[in-house]
C-alpha cells in the first residue's frame, strides 16, 4: 500500500490547533562516539491537526503546514505568530475549494523558504490521498517582504500524474534564469519532479528507477512493534512508500534523496537532472548508491556538507558527514516520528515529530497518537544551504 492510499480510511475530527508555550527536554544521544547529552527545545507543542513540514526565514519567522489527512484542518498552512499559528498567507487561500484547485491551497504537504528568503508551498493538491486533478498540484510562492503570492506554478498530468503525491522540495537559485526546483513523488509515480522556476516548465527523473522505490518487503520496527499496515478485520501488509526525502549539496552538484520505506540512500547529478534533454538512461548513469542510512521521512543539509534526518526507528536525530560517517545528535521518547528537518540562518535545525506511525491505519482502525505534537530544534555549527 504506497502512501497516496494508506490514509484514505482516517476520519478523526479534532479541535483547531493550538501551541502551548517553548519548554525544554533533554535528548540523550547514542552516537558511536559516546557523545555526551546533547540538549533541544520544545519550540512548540501542536494540540489539533498534525504538522508535517517546517521552515525558517532569516529573520527567524517559522511556518509550519497541515495536510489534509483526516484531521479537522482549518488552514492548511501557518506562521507561528506569538504562540499560535496563524493562517498564512491568509484564511481565504486556505479555504479548501473543490471548485477552485488552482485558487485554493487543497492540501499542503512541504513549505520551504529559498536561499532568495522567499516561501515555497507544496501543495499535493490531493486531500485525503484520494488522487488528484490539474490546478491540485502546484507549487506557490509568497513575498515575505509583502506576504503576497508572487507566483504559482501548476503542474500538468503527465508530469504530474492523478496517484502522484508531491512530497518535498529544494531550490538551486543559480541554475535556469530564475532557478530550479527539484521535488519528491511519493506517490504510486515515484520519482523526482524538476521545475524550471523562470517558465513553469516541469518534468519527471527517475520514475520507477529503484533507487526512488521502496525496498521489497521492508519490515521497520517503530515504537517497539513492527510497523505495517493493518486495517481493521484485515491482514497485515508492507508499507511501501517510494522518494520521500531530499536535500541538495552544499554545492549544489548533487541531489540527496531516499525512499521511506528503506534504509538506503542515493544521490544523482543535478546538471542531468535540470537538463530536460537529458534521457532517462543518462540521468540514471549518475545515481549513487551512498549504502545504509537510519529509516528517515525528510532530510536535510548545511553549508558544511553534512546531511541530517531523523531515525524513525530510534527516536533520533542523526547527522551524517562528508566522509559517510553517522553521529546521532538527539534521542528522546518524544522524538516520535521525525519529520521534516529545516536548518536555520539562527545555526539551529528544527525538526517536526508527529507520531505519524500511531495513526489508525496502523493500528486496525485505532488512532493511537497522544497530542501533543512537537516543533523541535537543536544547536548545530552550520548554516543552511543557499544556492544564490
Amino acid at each position: 500500500m504506497n502512501r497516496r492510499t494508506f490514509l484514505a480510511a482516517t476520519t478523526a475530527s479534532l479541535a483547531a490547533t493550538q501551541l502551548a508555550g517553548p519548554a525544554y527536554a533533554y535528548a540523550y544521544s547514542s552516537s558511536p562516539s559516546g557523545s555526551t547529552a546533547v540538549h533541544y527545545a520544545v519550540v512548540a507543542r501542536f494540540w489539533g491537526a498534525m504538522p508535517t513540514g517546517v521552515t525558517v526565514s532569516r529573520r527567524g519567522r517559522i511556518f509550519v503546514n497541515f495536510p489534509r489527512w483526516g484531521d479537522d484542518v482549518p488552514f492548511t498552512v501557518a506562521e507561528l505568530r506569538g504562540g499560535k499559528p496563524v493562517a498564512y498567507p491568509d484564511a481565504e487561500v486556505n479555504r479548501q475549494d473543490a471548485s477552485d484547485l488552482a485558487g485554493h491551497f487543497q492540501s499542503v504537504q512541504s513549505v520551504v523558504v529559498d536561499g532568495a528568503d522567499r516561501l515555497w508551498i507544496l501543495d499535493t493538491g490531493s486531500p485525503g490521498f484520494a488522487g488528484s486533478s490539474y490546478g491540485g498540484p502546484k507549487l506557490v510562492a509568497v513575498d515575505l517582504r509583502t506576504d503576497r503570492i508572487v507566483r504559482k506554478i501548476l503542474f500538468p498530468p503527465e508530469v504530474v500524474p492523478a496517484n502522484s503525491y508531491l512530497n518535498d522540495v529544494r531550490f538551486d537559485l543559480r541554475r535556469g534564469a530564475e532557478g530550479t526546483a527539484f521535488i519528491t513523488d511519493s506517490g504510486g509515480s515515484n520519482g523526482i519532479v524538476v521545475v524550471d522556476l523562470a517558465t513553469g516548465r516541469s518534468w519527471r527523473r527517475l520514475t520507477g528507477h529503484p533507487s526512488a522505490l521502496p525496498d521489497e518487503r521492508f519490515l521497520p520496527v517503530i515504537d517497539g512493534e513492527p510497523f505495517m499496515v493493518r486495517p481493521a478485520g484485515g491482514e497485515p501488509t508492507y508499507y511501501e512508500t517510494g522518494s520521500d526525502g531530499i536535500a541538495l549539496s552544499a554545492d549544489g552538484t548533487r541531489l540527496y534523496y531516499c525512499p521511506l520505506s528503506s534504509r538506503r540512500l542515493h544521490s544523482v547529478s543535478t546538471d542531468a537532472l535540470a537538463n530536460p534533454d537529458a534521457t532517462d538512461a543518462e540521468v540514471a548513469a549518475t545515481v549513487e548508491d551512498l549504502g545504509f542510512k537510519p529509516m528517515a521521512d525528510g532530510l536535510e543539509s548545511d553549508d558544511k556538507g553534512r546531511l541530517y534526518g531523523g531515525d524513525l526507528e530510534h527516536n533520533a536525530i542523526w547527522r551524517r558527514s562528508p566522509n559517510g560517517t553517522y553521529r546521532t545528535l538527539a534521542q528522546g521518547r518524544d522524538l516520535l516520528w521525525v519529520d521534516t528537518l529545516s536548518v536555520a540562518s539562527d545555526r539551529h535545525l528544527y525538526a517536526i515529530a508527529n507520531q505519524l506511525n500511531r495513526l489508525s491505519p496502523f493500528h486496525e482502525g485505532k488512532d493511537l497518537r497522544r497530542k501533543p505534537y512537537l516543533l523541535v530544534r537543536l544547536p548545530i555549527d552550520a548554516g543552511p544551504v543557499r544556492l544564490v
